[in-house]
């Protein structure tokens, strides 16, 4: 692995204020990829508005009873939970309303410049999509909670359309097809990943001749091992994160500042 450029540079300044050099480094690596693999997490959807869950501010912080619906045993043991969150949901009080920062629309020049392999997300927000990302490129390794899954049989549709039920005055809607218990699309606690995607993100990591870490603190397994993957080949890897990450050692470039301003210049959305 080559010797590491690091940028530490505080959220609150802008790009201008950051050292050219990091930045200058990481879009020369991206200009000599053909096919990048991109993992995000929380960190790029924060300028859209959508907290954090165990921050100061986070949702479960203020809520600690919003935390059980992310636990899939008290969420089908508990119908107190289930009306609760759909509650949460039909209010708006769950980020539906957000949209795509700089940061999103900073990857979607990859996939314009025909270079972007792989977007791997960590969110359930699908503001990647939002944003122009092809959804065919997007791995949601999580989930989405934009959709709505029966847990007992394969319903799945677009979440407003529960949500209007819920309005309507179902505190805890069923599935229409077969009875069963409803939840947003995503993968709570307790639930097993999609091994189909686990798959295609291990390969995707293989493929790929650069890694682009965006947004998280590349904590969370197994799929965090696509940095581990792509650097044990000798690709670069680039991170891009508030704070510092557990694989930053192997990165060839870390930079620790604002995704939405050091991103577009990284990607080639704005000139250096």
């Amino acid at each position: 692995m080559a010797s590491s450029t690091v940028l530490l540079m505080d959220n609150s300044q802008t790009y201008g204020a950051a050292d050219a050099q990091a930045v200058q480094h990481a879009r020369e690596l991206v200009d000599q990829a053909s096919r990048i693999v991109v993992l995000t997490g929380a960190g790029i959807s924060t300028d859209s508005g959508i907290p954090d869950f165990r921050g100061p501010n986070g949702l479960w912080t203020k809520n600690p009873e919003a935390e059980k619906a992310s636990n899939i045993n008290y969420y089908l043991s508990d119908p107190g939970v289930r009306k609760a969150n759909w509650k949460l949901r039909a209010e708006g009080a769950l980020w539906a309303n957000v949209e795509p920062n700089e940061g999103h629309h900073a990857l979607v020049a990859l996939q314009e410049r025909g270079i972007l392999h792989t977007l791997i997300t960590q969110n359930v927000d699908e503001l990647h999509q939002r944003a122009g990302i092809s959804s065919d490129r997007v791995v949601e390794i999580h989930g989405t909670t934009r959709k709505a899954a029966c847990l007992e049989c394969e319903y799945r549709d677009d979440i407003e359309v529960v949500l209007e039920r819920v309005r309507g005055g179902e505190a805890d809607p069923m599935c229409t097809f077969c009875g069963g218990i409803l939840k947003s699309a995503t993968i709570s606690f307790g639930q097993n990943l999609v091994f189909e995607d686990l798959q295609r993100s291990e390969v995707a990591a293989n493929e790929c001749d650069l890694l682009l870490a965006v947004g998280s603190t590349l904590g969370v397994y197994p799929i965090a091992n696509v940095v581990p993957i792509a650097a044990s080949q000798g690709t670069p890897v680039i991170i891009v994160n508030g704070e510092p990450t557990q694989f930053d050692a192997l990165a060839e470039v870390v930079i620790n500042a604002s995704i939405s301003a050091v991103l577009p210049a990284v990607c080639g959305a704005q000139d250096l």
